[in-house]
């Protein structure tokens, strides 16, 4: 027996007597069967076949059609192999190719490893190195990056290319096959088997990379299921919503929004790249009432001209998260009509894992009170089972008294199952049985939590995590640079920008923009540094920069244009 202190619960069973209701009471095919969100669009298509599942441009599929492509998709990968421990990676945006692969992949029993469009070469050739990716299915906006990354491959997987009708830009094919051609070779009555374990992997995401090489995330089937159903339930999501894709679907899954809108029957309306105009317009057209985002998607729905935002006579419902959301930002959505609802989580919890849900009785409090209380990462998600403060040494809780840090940690089912191929990391991660998120928050009286910083020192920047050690690497390429250090920066438009304070060598010459223009040349453009402060950077006697410094001093920096 094993017993919660601080819930005053226990674990496993009381004695040592015959349970009678365990007593020939067996799991059998008739009465159990392993969690998995691919049962929702089977059912899905069954019930409501000829509803709107997937609006893109000028294409529209219905949920009978959706399915018969994932399952042509599963059926064409199993042909080349693709089955139980096998890796298939995605370079998407968020189109109905994109949709197709959170079903199809794993239907063969393999593991979707849905790349981040934002990173650079070499972060992609790492990934699909370190994942193993047998297949690599593609857009060809991004064959510039893939190209570059699969050059630094000695085993490439094989490339599928996508060419969305959508796009009309730039992009070479880089495979011998496009995905049509490869939906072409399956067949739309393709028997996809059950996972024979709910722990079965389903998907893989990395995380930014803070301390190091980035880390693998694994996603179970169990946990994906249990947090599908739970978006719809702490959302309040009613039947067949339609749902606007302006989160992209390679950030943790999409937090697990691509298997609830199968089991919520309601329809996707994709969205290759977030643009105000364009989001008003799909509102409109298509009713949309729900929606994703970090606060830099919010912020420009906010500053879009007025003529934009007119003839909105729905209710529509976004889900924010990342920086606490700034008073101008709920204010601003307040005007625009739309409901906000403040979430916060992690890769390593399948996306949001915890809610500020919210009380009738704050509706009649000023904006700056209700927005404080909305300002809070909340509670936790309802199928989490765990959520807690902790001094991370003592493993104790901290006092619920709104000033007292600790560690924010969790457990329960919508927690990955570990990190791939690194075991020091997932002891680490899971030290005390439970797992340590790396942020640090307080807890106040009324249970809920707030973040005050990030041990981590990640910078969250329009909802991307950027690392502060993998800038302070670029910057220390610089022959002029002798000392880096990085924090994170206030910003309007997207919540928190990278600063950068530099010690120079003696004798040594560089400007700002040169040195941001250094920065973004040899990584991913939206972790480069949007402000230089050159100077001594404050160290202790031991030689460490005294970064709390740096945070304070970052607050009256100014970002240049870039």
């Amino acid at each position: 027996m094993r017993v919660d202190a601080r819930r005053g619960y226990t674990f496993g069973t009381m004695n040592s007597q015959t349970n009678q209701f365990e007593t020939d009471l067996d799991k059998n095919p008739a009465n159990h069967s392993p969690l998995t969100p691919l049962g929702f669009i089977e059912r899905t298509a069954a019930v409501y076949p000829k509803r709107v599942s997937v609006i893109h441009g000028a294409r529209r599929y219905t949920w009978e059609q959706t399915y018969a492509r994932c399952r042509r998709l599963a059926s064409a990968l199993a042909k080349r192999g693709v089955g139980v421990g096998d890796t298939v990676a995605a370079m998407l945006p968020n189109t109905p190719e994109m949709y197709e692969c959170h079903f199809g992949v794993p239907m063969t029993g393999g593991v979707l490893n849905a790349l981040n469009t934002r990173l650079d070469a070499e972060a992609i050739a790492f990934t699909l190195e370190h994942g193993g990716a047998k297949v690599l299915i593609t857009d060809r906006e991004f064959s510039p990056t893939v190209k570059a990354a699969l050059a630094k491959l000695k085993v490439k997987p094989e490339v599928i290319d996508v060419d969305d009708s959508e796009y009309a830009g730039p992009g070479e094919r880089l495979g011998g096959k496009t995905y049509e051609e490869l939906l072409g070779e399956g067949n739309s009555d393709y028997a996809w088997q059950w996972p024979s374990d709910e722990w079965n992997a389903i998907c893989l995401g990395y995380t930014s990379g803070t301390t190091g090489d980035p880390k693998g995330v694994v996603y179970h089937h169990r946990g994906a299921y249990l947090n599908a159903i739970c978006n719809i339930v702490t959302w309040g999501m009613p039947h067949h919503a339609v749902y606007l894709w302006t989160l992209p679907m390679f950030h943790c899954s999409g937090w697990c929004f691509p298997w609830t809108m199968a089991a919520n029957a309601g329809t996707n309306v994709c969205l290759r790249k977030v643009e105000a105009g364009l989001i008003f317009k799909l509102i409109k057209e298509h009713r949309v009432t729900h929606y994703c985002g970090a606060p830099i998607v919010h912020s420009t729905l906010i500053s879009a001209p007025e003529e934009m935002k007119r003839g909105i006579t729905h209710k529509v419902s976004g889900m924010v998260a990342a920086a606490a959301p700034p008073a101008a930002m709920i204010e601003g959505m307040e005007k625009l009509g739309f409901d906000i609802t403040h979430v916060y989580g992690l890769t390593e919890v399948y996306g949001p894992a915890t809610v500020c849900a919210k009380h009738e009785e704050w509706n009649a409090l000023d904006i700056g009170e209700r927005t404080r209380l909305n300002g809070r990462q909340g509670v936790r998600y309802l199928m989490e089972e765990g959520l807690t403060v902790m001094d991370p040494e003592s493993m104790k809780p901290v006092p619920a008294d709104g000033e007292t840090m600790g560690e924010i940690m969790f457990r329960g089912n919508i927690t990955m199952k570990g990190y791939l191929k690194n075991p020091s990391a997932t002891q680490k991660a899971f030290a005390g049985g439970w797992f340590h998120s790396g942020d640090l928050g307080v807890m106040y009286p009324d249970g809920y939590l707030k973040i005050k910083d990030r041990s981590k020192d990640v910078i969250i920047s329009g909802g991307e995590n950027i690392s502060s050690l993998e800038v302070e690497d670029v910057l220390y390429r610089h022959p002029a640079v002798v000392a880096a250090a990085v924090v994170a920066m206030p910003d309007a438009k997207w919540g928190e920008t990278p600063c950068a304070f530099v010690e120079l060598k003696p004798g040594s010459k560089v400007n700002e923009r040169e040195l941001i223009d250094f920065c973004r040349s040899h990584m991913a453009k939206f972790k480069a540094p949007r402000a230089v402060v050159f100077g001594e950077v404050p160290k202790t006697s031991t030689g460490k920069i005294q970064k709390f410094v740096l945070r304070e001093k970052a607050k009256s920096a100014h970002a240049i244009d870039t």
